[in-house]
C-alpha cells in the first residue's frame, strides 16, 4: 500500500472461496457414509441428508442478505492508491484461515455417517451450494449496478474472513472492469485493470 491506500479483496470472491471445498468435502463424506448402514439405515440417512442439503443451501444462500445490501448501498469509491487483491490470493487466504474448521467439519460429517449415513456430508455440500448461490446473487447485483464490491483486507482478517461481519464497516466500489475476477467472483475470461484507479 502506498500514500494511504488500502488492500482490498473482492466480496464475491471471499464468499465463493469456501464453496468448492465444502461441496467436495461434503460429497466425499456422503459417498463414504453410504458404505455403512449406520443406526438408521441408508434410506433414512439419504432422505434426512437430502432435507438437510436443501435447508443448508437455503439458509446459507439467503442468510444476512440485508447486511450485504446495506454495505453495498453505502459503498464508497475505491481510491487510486488502493491495491486490488488477486482472486487467487483472496481464495488462498480464506482457505488457509479456515483450513482447521474445514478439516473438523469434514471429520464430523464422516463421523456422523455411523449414525445417519450420508446426512452429514450432504449438509456440508449444501453449505457449499449455498455459498455458490450467494456469490451468484452478488454477481447479479454487481452486474446490474455496474459496480464491483470490495472489502478492506485488514477488516477481513480481523473478522475471521467474514465479508459481512461486525468488523466490516463499509465496502468500496470500482468499475466493472477492475481486478481479475468477474461479477460474482468467478475467473474473468478477458484481461482487466489491476489497479483501482487504472
Amino acid at each position: 500500500m502506498t500514500r494511504g491506500g488500502q488492500g482490498l479483496a473482492r466480496v464475491a470472491v471471499v464468499v465463493r472461496a469456501g464453496a468448492a471445498p465444502l461441496w467436495w468435502l461434503g460429497v466425499f463424506a456422503a459417498g463414504i457414509g453410504l458404505a455403512t448402514p449406520g443406526l438408521t439405515g441408508r434410506r433414512i440417512g439419504v432422505l434426512a441428508g437430502a432435507a438437510l442439503f436443501v435447508l443448508a443451501t437455503a439458509v446459507v444462500a439467503y442468510g444476512r442478505r440485508k447486511r450485504y445490501v446495506a454495505l453495498a448501498a453505502s459503498a464508497a469509491r475505491a481510491g487510486k492508491h488502493d491495491v486490488l487483491q488477486d482472486r487467487a490470493v483472496t481464495t488462498r487466504n480464506w482457505r488457509r484461515l479456515h483450513r482447521w474448521w474445514l478439516l473438523l467439519a469434514s471429520l464430523a460429517a464422516l463421523g456422523s455417517a455411523f449414525a445417519v449415513p450420508a446426512a452429514g456430508g450432504l449438509l456440508l455440500a449444501g453449505c457449499g451450494a449455498g455459498l455458490w448461490l450467494k456469490a451468484a446473487w452478488l454477481g447479479r447485483r454487481e452486474g446490474a449496478d455496474e459496480v464491483l464490491l470490495w472489502v478492506r483486507v485488514d477488516w477481513l482478517r480481523a473478522g475471521a474472513g467474514d465479508p459481512a461481519g461486525k468488523r466490516v464497516k463499509s465496502y468500496r466500489g470500482t468499475g466493472i472492469a477492475a481486478g481479475d475476477a468477474a461479477p460474482g467472483g468467478s475467473r474473468r475470461k478477458t484481461p482487466a485493470l489491476v489497479q483501482a484507479g487504472g
